[in-house]
């Protein structure tokens, strides 16, 4: 989907249609104040105080009915620079725009207004030249947003809208629109039982429903199963820690804004822990290390907790809770290598067993000018960037490189996916420290009996298992793999008088033999539970007539096929362990 923000035509075709909003808003109420009306990646907004009234989807036809009508009278559009003086006399009765502008610094900034016809806003630019070319436009949804964002202000109303150059554009941005709202992972979570989000719980803190919980235990075994195959050595460590830990690892100083308030009991600080490595680097060194023991691979599936503001808050995509699937690898700098290449195939070999197809690799360094946000070392920076460069380039794998997005102990390998929904961002990462190991005096033993600092690789295959489960039910819609479908097998007897007994043996000898099966006996017509299992999403309905229940058959259907299928018992069992077994993504 076309980033309406960051292309020059649309940004400012969006930023006057804006205008045209809030121009037909004042003819249809003129008691209306207006803040803001900025541009978006999807198109443009305005927030809006009406006082009492309130404004419901059912209107949006009305506004863009006068909306055109405002764009039919082909007004120039005009801009005008103004004073500070002059611009707060102009804008008297908006408390909002007198806001506004009594924070601006007449001396640094520009202060300009745009009229077409009756209606004059406070605005930076650029406009189009004239509202006839505002004609392909939509209004989208409105909704509520405080003032400046903050909870403690007045509601006030928001009004989303999205304008192109031609009608065949606006008709193809409609249907994209359409397409990533049965795709949103919020709306599938939703009707398929997997997550809940309620704010008497709190903003941003997902819990997980049966069906999500089961979700959730697969993933989590299915990843574990694949590290402990490559030598990983699990722990577990606690959600919090003492402030000090964070102040030795520098996450204090450099990350304390994405952090949770320090909490004080007794006398000790303690904070809720945004990441894992402090505790990690605390295990390794708690005891001796020979050069012979290493790599020494520590991973967790560990629960952390960081500060998003609630407007970045995204169903289980983002989150102020969420479990890492993370793994910091201590290491010779001769293994760095090797341990990174095992790193990059790990990724590789998941992504092609889940169907991930759309990613690219980015390589994140630091900015050498910026000695706040980075630690500050140059030999130690210099090396890791150049080791990263060196595998990657052995590996032949393309990348990018991405100047000032690198963790401020390491250069990293990201993984940008491109989701069925929104904007690409990281799923996986792979990061090299030289720093937090000196920094907590981390020590092996080398083959002379030398002390030597190993080098840590900070990686997450799946990256938190919440984002991964938000990624993955927008990338399926919901239309698992058999493997990783909460529930797998719908039963359905024809009708329950007849082989009702039969379909309750069925279901419970599915059961016996791990296969996650459900019963539908209700009373109701059998097209009407057919209707629903389809709902569910769920990949197999079993039918059990008469002819099934006579010759021990089992007949089924695939998701979203209408194609019966009959077969014996043990080769139905045959067929459905095979691609859990191998997990199909059919």
């Amino acid at each position: 989907m076309i980033n309406i923000k960051e292309d020059e035509k649309l940004n400012k075709l969006n930023h006057s249609c804006a205008h045209l909003l809030a121009q037909a808003v004042k003819h249809l109420y003129p008691e209306a104040k207006f803040w803001v009306g900025p541009v978006i990646e999807e198109g443009f907004y305005y927030d809006i105080d009406l006082g009492d009234k309130v404004i419901v989807e059912e209107d949006l036809p009305k506004i863009e009915k006068e909306m055109k009508k405002c764009a039919k009278d082909a007004k120039n559009i005009i801009r005008k620079e103004i004073s500070k003086e002059e611009a707060l006399k102009e804008f008297k009765d908006d408390p909002y725009k007198v806001d506004l502008i009594s924070r601006m610094d007449e001396n640094e900034t520009t202060i300009s207004t745009y009229s077409q016809g009756d209606f004059t806003d406070l605005c930076r630019g650029p406009h189009v030249e004239n509202t006839k070319v505002l004609k392909n436009f939509k209004l989208l949804k409105v909704s509520g947003a405080y003032w400046k964002g903050d909870a403690n202000n007045k509601m006030l109303q928001r009004i989303y809208g999205v304008c192109f150059e031609t009608p065949e554009d606006l008709e193809a941005h409609i249907k994209e629109l359409e397409e990533a709202k049965e795709r949103d992972h919020r709306k599938i979570g939703k009707d398929l039982g997997i997550f809940l989000i309620d704010d008497l719980v709190g903003k941003g803190l997902p819990m997980y429903l049966p069906n999500g919980f089961i979700m959730w235990n697969l993933l989590e075994n299915y990843i574990r199963d694949k590290e402990i195959k490559r030598g990983y050595k699990h722990v577990q460590t606690p959600p919090l820690g003492n402030v000090d830990l964070y102040r030795t690892s520098g996450h204090l100083e450099h990350y304390k804004d994405a952090m949770f308030p320090i909490m004080e009991v007794e006398g000790e600080e303690f904070v809720l822990r945004p990441m894992n490595c402090p505790h990690h680097m605390v295990i390794y060194g708690n005891d001796i290390h020979s050069y012979r023991e290493l790599p020494i691979r520590i991973a967790e599936i560990a629960r952390d907790c960081r500060y998003e503001t609630s407007g970045s808050l995204k169903g289980v995509e983002r989150v102020r809770t969420f479990c890492q699937n993370d793994c910091h690898i201590f290491c010779t700098p001769e293994q760095i290598e090797d341990e990174f290449k095992g790193v990059v195939d790990l990724i590789l070999e998941v992504y092609k067993e889940m169907g991930i197809k759309d990613y690219r690799f980015e390589l994140s360094l630091r900015d050498p000018e910026d000695k706040v946000k980075y630690y500050d070392d140059d030999e130690m920076w210099n090396n890791a960037e150049n080791k990263l460069r060196e595998v990657l380039n052995d590996l032949k794998i393309d990348y990018v490189e991405k100047i000032g997005e690198a963790a401020f102990y390491g250069p990293k390998l990201d993984v940008q996916v491109k989701p069925a929904v929104g904007n690409e961002y990281t799923l996986s990462t792979c990061q090299l420290d030289f720093c937090l190991p000196m920094r907590f005096d981390l020590k092996y033993v080398d083959a002379d009996g030398e002390k030597k600092t190993p080098v840590v690789i900070h990686r997450a295959i799946l990256g938190s298992i919440d984002r991964f489960i938000a990624f993955y039910l927008e990338e399926t819609k919901g239309v698992l793999p058999l493997w990783l479908a909460p529930v797998q097998m719908k039963v359905l007897p024809v009708n329950s008088e007849y082989q009702g007994e039969y379909a309750k043996e069925v279901t419970e000898w599915l059961k016996d033999n791990g296969i996650r099966a459900e019963l539908d006996d209700r009373n109701e017509k059998l097209g009407y539970r057919l209707r629903e299992v389809q709902t569910s999403k769920i990949p197999y309905t079993i039918i059990l007539g008469d002819n099934e229940k006579d010759n021990k058959e089992i007949s089924f259907r695939l998701y979203g096929e209408k194609e019966t299928t009959t077969m014996s018992q043990k080769d139905f069992l045959k067929h459905v362990k095979k691609k859990i077994e191998t997990k199909s993504l059919k």
